[in-house]
């Protein structure tokens, strides 16, 4: 497979098989990072899960925030219209709103209910679900506080969930960041993943490899020591 100049010349910055302490990753990330263009700071986790049976999924909020602006649509009725609208919210609205996303309407990027707008939000899980929009009481995309969700979703929050591979994939930030936010960052978002290893369903380790790599660069694999001792600090 062939990589551009760009990719190939933030590749010499890794060394092959070598992995790397939180700080050093992320100076090297940023190094790393020449795009024209503000690159995302991506994280993968691999998961010791069996995938087919467990999910690991929940939500993340990012002290220094995602760097992203966030369009957010609200299904909500009576006063919860009023407190999403004031919370940022970029669409309010019920039944129209879901004939708009049947029509093939995606100008947003998170969806939040409240629980008595399930009925119109259940239809959608065909189409929403595929696209990983589809609210959930579990990520908390579900809630009777959905003034609360929206600024949080607005400020930094990240949702995550498992693949079908036992893989996780998250921003965790933009590369224009200081090292020292991005850092926070990523340590949050490991800290949040950690917490919520299930009960069964894991092989051997839990976290068996964490990568970080900007949107044109090539991936950077963590010091597994590091990673444990986020995790050990959860417990």
């Amino acid at each position: 497979m062939r990589h551009s100049k760009r990719y190939s010349s933030a590749a010499t910055l890794i060394e092959p098989k070598t992995t790397y302490g939180l700080e050093s990753a992320v100076e090297k990330l940023k190094a790393g990072a020449t795009a024209k263009f503000d690159e995302t700071a991506e994280v993968t986790f691999l998961l010791g899960i069996k995938a087919s049976q467990v999910v690991v999924r929940g939500t993340c909020n990012l002290p220094n925030g995602t760097g992203k602006t966030v369009r957010i649509l609200a299904f909500a009725k009576g006063g919860a219209i009023s407190e999403a609208e004031e919370a940022g919210a970029d669409f309010v609205g019920g039944e129209d709103l879901s004939k708009r996303i049947q029509d093939g309407w995606f100008e947003f990027d998170k969806v939040v209910a409240t629980p008595d707008m399930m009925p119109v939000v259940g239809k959608l899980g065909k189409v929403l679900g595929p696209r990983g929009m589809m609210p959930s009481p579990k990520t908390g995309t579900v809630t009777k506080d959905i003034g609360q969700v929206i600024s949080e979703l607005k400020g930094g929050m990240v949702e995550f969930r498992s693949d079908k591979q036992g893989v996780i994939h998250s921003l965790f930030g933009k590369t224009s960041f200081e090292s020292s936010a991005l850092k926070e960052n990523l340590t949050e978002i490991i800290r949040s993943v950690g917490e919520r290893r299930p009960g069964d369903g894991v092989r051997g380790q839990y976290m068996r490899k964490v990568c970080i790599a900007s949107t044109m660069g090539p991936g950077i694999t963590l010091d597994a020591a590091d990673v444990n001792e986020i995790m050990e600090s959860t417990e």
